[in-house]
Order: C-alpha cells, then structure tokens, then sequence
C-alpha cells in the first residue's frame, strides 16, 4: 500500500442546488476509486475539511469549500529512471525528469513522483512546484523550495514572464516551405475526462512552433507556449497534423496499456529563461536530456 506523506486537495466546485452528497461528488471527481474506499477513508477519519477536521458521511458540500485527503494506491509502478537537480539554492530548485514520472501524486502514483522524490532527496518538507509537465513528457520542472518567496516565483508564470522552450519529433513531415506556425485556440476538458480538447470560445491557448530539421520521415520541431494548458503542445502540434511520436491520447486515444519505457513520448521541456524576481539574475536552465533523433 502506497501512502502519501503530504495531502492532497479538491475543490468543491460552485453548482446549482440541490447539492450532491460529499460522497457522490468523489465518486464523481475521481471515477477509478470505488465508493466504498471513499466511504471507507472517510469512517477513518482521512478525510478533512478547510478547518482541519475530518469530515463525517452526512458532512455537507460547501460550494468552493475544500477537501484535504491522504492519497492511497494499492500498487504503486516503479519507475526506472531517476531525475536531476540542475540548480538550488534557499528559494529555488530546478529539476530534470525523466519520461513517465509524475511531478505531483495522481493516479497510480504517490512515492513515486518528482515531488516526492525531491523531498526524500533533499529533506525539503516545504518544496511546492511552480508548474507542471506531464507525466509522459522529460524536461525541465521548477520548485519553490521557501514558501515566503513562493509567490514571487509563482507570478513568473501568471504573468507569461518565463520562456519556455520544447523539443518534439513527428512521424509525419511538413509540406515545402512550412516552416513556422502560430497557434491559438481555446482548450477545454474533453471526454474522457483526462483529455483535453479544442473548443469554440476566446482563445486561452497559445503556441509558436517552427521545424528544426527532417531525416529519414521524422522531423524534429521546436515548440514555445505562451500560455501553459495542460495537454496545449501535444493537441497544437496534433491540431497541425504532427503529432507526436508515441502519443497515446493525440489525434486518436490509443487502448489503455502498460507503459513501454523503450518508446516514451517524444516531448522534451528542454530549456527555461527567466528573470530572477529576488536577485534580478537573468537565469536559464537546460536540460542534458535528449529525443530520440
């Protein structure tokens, strides 16, 4: 049994009345735990409100209200592959991950996470990320390590104030002469539920995606997001007609499997560039990771 060290929390989301019991809701939010587990964990006092206090099965929901729960997993996958810290100092710590390691628990994950492997690594209770990359994706992650500069950092991101830079290989090849796109569209929760999809409405999602090289009907493609959405350069680069290799979710949803740690998705956060808010430093931090070109 795998159990988190740090809880975890969810939002109870604003909804016309009449509201559903806590119960259903976390059925609902997260479909793959059985509802006698969320029954069960409740009983047992593993679950708890904003003031600290375990709920009970006859707690109401609080619209916006929020829970704080210990993750547990029956099974936890090992990964076999280990990460890197590229920079620390009191208020910043810079990591490289590897392909296939969550950077927070979800899922099927709680030890096994950049989070809390940095934690172990470094004795660092108070490490938080600044940002997130997927699981499938390697490449460069950023943690605040002192949670009173934490904000300082954090606006780096609200802001669009830090340059980030992917690398991306296709099986599929750009006609003559296509050379660089700009992307923009708006990108909502899809169906399933872990897959995002492009919508109608204002635009919340923006690329700039240029090709870099072809050899032997791959090309290899330089991706910058301006806007950070989840799933953002695998459904551009997708939208495009490139999608990446070894995408299990983009264009199509590929049947659930086992992960192959010999093909992992060809997505690579290689590079970040950022003013140090504290010091004024500019900074910038490169992954030694590379695709498989």
């Amino acid at each position: 049994m795998g159990i988190s060290l740090h809880p975890s929390t969810v939002t109870m989301p604003p909804m016309a009345s009449p509201f559903p019991s806590i119960i259903d809701f976390l059925c609902n939010r997260f479909p793959l735990v059985a509802r006698e587990i969320w029954q069960q964990r409740i009983v047992d006092g593993k679950v708890c409100g904003e003031d600290g206090n375990p709920i009970t099965v006859q707690s109401a929901y609080l619209p916006q209200g929020r829970l704080f729960y210990f993750r547990e997993v029956a099974t936890e996958p090992l990964i076999p592959f280990a990460e890197s810290i590229l920079f620390q100092d009191d208020h910043l710590l810079v990591a490289c991950k590897p392909h296939f390691l969550p950077v927070t628990p979800g899922g099927r994950y709680v030890q096994e996470c950049l989070l809390n492997r940095l934690r172990r690594s470094t004795g660092i209770e108070t490490l938080a990320p600044l940002h997130r990359i997927d699981r499938e994706t390697a490449g460069i992650v950023l943690f605040s390590v002192n949670p009173g500069t934490r904000s300082r950092y954090a606006e780096l991101f609200l802001k669009g104030n830090i340059k980030k830079n992917y690398r991306a290989i296709s099986a599929a090849l750009p006609p003559p002469g296509e050379r660089e796109w700009q992307v923009e569209n708006r990108i909502a929760r899809g169906e399933p539920w872990f897959r995002m999809a492009v919508v109608p409405g204002r635009v919340n999602a923006r690329s700039m995606i240029s090709l870099l090289e072809m050899q032997h009907n791959r090309a290899l493609f330089h991706l910058q997001p301006h806007t950070g959405k989840t799933h953002q350069l695998r459904i551009h680069l997708s939208g495009l007609g490139y999608g990446i290799e070894h995408d299990r979710y983009y264009p199509q949803l590929q049947p659930e499997r086992a992960d192959n740690f010999l093909t992992p998705l060809q997505l690579l956060a290689k590079s970040v560039h950022f003013r140090d808010p504290l010091s004024g430093v500019e900074r910038e931090f490169c992954s030694e990771r590379e695709l498989m070109w």
